[in-house]
């Protein structure tokens, strides 16, 4: 049953609010992006998802295909959620697990991953090496 959840950046500059059941899988993902942000996403649809504050702090990022939308906090840096536009599941949010205000270290460790090959566009497939995401 989803939730709602406020999920912050670093700074506290952007705010986001998502309803998110979070006992459904959260997704890590080896595709460049992701890699190198360590983004591990709740998922929400797009009626469960608002910005609460810090639109005009937001700074976006599109890369060679440009489906997704990621997007950055222009303080501090953090990326608290992505706009899928194209994804296995039609139009979605990706909101940072890590970024969602309130849970704990226990909270977070019950969080069922699905880890996905999104490096090489095979997003029902789990990557060959996938214990460091």
């Amino acid at each position: 049953m989803p939730q709602t959840y406020t999920a912050t950046c670093h700074c506290g500059a952007v705010h986001v609010q998502a309803a998110l059941d979070l006992t459904q899988p959260t997704f890590r993902c080896n595709c460049s992006i992701c890699r190198r942000t360590r983004f591990w996403a709740a998922v929400v649809l797009p009626g469960g998802f608002q910005i609460l504050r810090g639109q005009d702090d937001l700074t976006r990022y599109q890369f060679h295909s440009r489906k997704n939308l990621h997007y950055f906090c222009r303080h501090c840096g953090v990326r608290v959620f992505g706009h899928g536009t194209e994804t296995p599941m039609g139009e979605m949010y990706g909101v940072n697990v890590g970024c969602i205000d309130g849970l704990t270290d226990e909270d977070l460790s019950r969080l069922t991953i699905v880890r996905i090959d999104g490096l090489h566009d095979q997003w029902q497939v789990a990557p060959t090496h996938a214990g460091h995401l």
